[in-house]
């Protein structure tokens, strides 16, 4: 590049310090490394604001607005005291101090932002509550609508969510239960064993997964693996503009979209919160059969005289329930997300966490209100 490269030397002068700037002040000469190092080097140990710096400019061969701005950012968006420069470089720089605008200050954080950033918390809330209500009220009209004519309901769609969310989860709940019912029963036992209370190990174990655990794990896993894939298929429709599609064409989106997504993830929940309990109670079996010598067939003969049956259709319908809810949620934050893949990925991650979420609670909520059930 012939051009020369930008320079910026201080030297002393009769009243105190003068910056000279010479070469080329472009955006080209300044983006090269080796000069850019130079040149911020320069700036930042120049006295910029300094009453006694003069800044000279005439040197300068070539100035542009990027070479502008720099000069106006390193002055502190004012005007030097002493400058010396050329016509033609005061206007490029006055051009540049024109459309600059200096970001205000943040506010104080008081007592009153806060309880301003509160209300804002709420609002969003009460947004997504409306949400959620209008798309649990469209699903109950869509199941009206299903009833009357079942022969046109979403039934192809309704089997590929099944599959995707229900058989395809199999693997991933098996083990995880597996593993949780190990280490629940091997845990258990080093505290049964201090007071000889090891064939309690049924009791607490078969509570624990078929009422409690199973299911949330389940409701848990599901809505981590199944919960996000649902918002993503929806927000990625979204992107490519299919659901605008869809509203041309007519097409109901709770009737195509989050009706065969509900229908399949309330079939689904029970049958897996049922394998991932039965998994859960294997671990269990054989944790405590190596720790304690509980054998299984003892376990399997005590399990139903301590453990009522309420307890499984207790947790037969809390999986359905949770499902449904995992499965509103999905398409919610689906429907939710904008045209961008940041959005997509913003939505995806709200719906997994606030699944997750509500599914503690509702669970929490269920525990309190069927104390008396099956204890």
């Amino acid at each position: 590049m012939n051009e020369p490269a930008p320079t910026l030397v201080l030297q002393p002068c009769t009243d105190g310090t003068c910056a000279v700037l010479g070469g080329c002040w472009g955006a080209a000469r300044l983006a090269e490394p080796a000069n850019w190092a130079k040149i911020d080097q320069a700036m930042r140990s120049a006295p910029a604001l300094a009453a006694n710096c003069r800044w000279d400019l005439r040197g300068i061969k070539r100035l542009d607005h990027t070479g502008a701005q720099l000069l106006w950012n390193t002055w502190g968006h004012q005007w030097p005291a002493q400058l010396d420069l050329l016509p033609g470089q005061r206007i490029m720089i006055e051009r540049v101090a024109q459309y600059t605008t200096v970001a205000p200050k943040p506010p104080p954080w008081n007592a009153w932002h806060a309880f301003l950033k509160l209300g804002e918390g709420v609002w969003v809330l009460i947004d997504h509550a409306q949400g959620l209500l209008r798309l649990l009220g469209q699903l109950l009209l869509d199941l009206v609508q299903l009833l009357r004519a079942p022969r046109r309901g979403p039934w192809r769609d309704v089997s590929g969510n099944l599959y995707h969310i229900g058989a395809t989860a199999l693997p991933i709940t098996a083990l995880v239960g597996f593993m949780i019912g190990i280490v629940l029963a091997y845990l258990m036992s080093r505290q049964l064993r201090q007071f000889g209370a090891d064939t309690f190990i049924v009791n607490i174990l078969g509570l624990a997964l078929i009422r409690e655990l199973g299911p949330m794990l389940a409701a848990i896993l599901i809505a981590g693996r199944s919960g996000s894939a649902i918002t993503a298929q929806i927000g990625v429709m979204r992107v490519t503009e299919e659901l605008d599609a869809m509203r041309v064409m007519g097409i109901p989106k709770g009737f195509r979209l989050v009706l065969p997504r509900a229908l399949a993830i309330a079939l689904a929940m029970p049958l897996i919160a049922v394998w991932t309990t039965a998994s859960a109670m294997i671990g269990g079996i054989l944790a405590a059969d190596l720790v304690l010598g509980v054998t299984p067939a003892y376990f399997f003969a005590t399990l139903p005289n301590v453990v009522e049956i309420s307890n499984l259709w207790l947790a037969l319908g809390k999986s359905v329930l949770f499902g449904i809810l995992i499965a509103l949620i999905g398409c919610h934050f689906g429907l939710r997300v904008k045209p961008n893949t940041e959005s997509l990925g913003q939505g995806t991650t709200a719906s997994v966490v606030t699944s997750i979420t509500v599914v503690l609670l509702v669970d929490a909520l269920a525990a309190v209100v069927f104390k008396n059930v099956g204890l």
